[in-house]
């Protein structure tokens, strides 16, 4: 009765273990996913300023011939 018991108390133990590690995986893209949004916020937020945008239209301007 007692080996069973303990065989249970294994068996429930890995089932855990293993579900909680399959958690992690799940919180650690979603902290990568948010840290990626962050970043192109970021990026965005610098192309849309005055100065970026000046010297990127007249990159584009330039590359064109125009």
């Amino acid at each position: 009765m007692r080996a069973r018991l303990m065989a249970r108390v294994h068996a429930t133990t890995r089932r855990l273990t293993r579900a909680g590690e399959a958690g992690m995986t799940t919180a650690e893209y979603a902290v990568g996913t948010v840290a990626a949004v962050a970043f192109a916020a970021l990026l965005l937020v610098v192309v849309k300023s005055g100065p970026v945008k000046s010297a990127l239209t007249s990159i584009i301007v330039g590359a064109l011939g125009t």
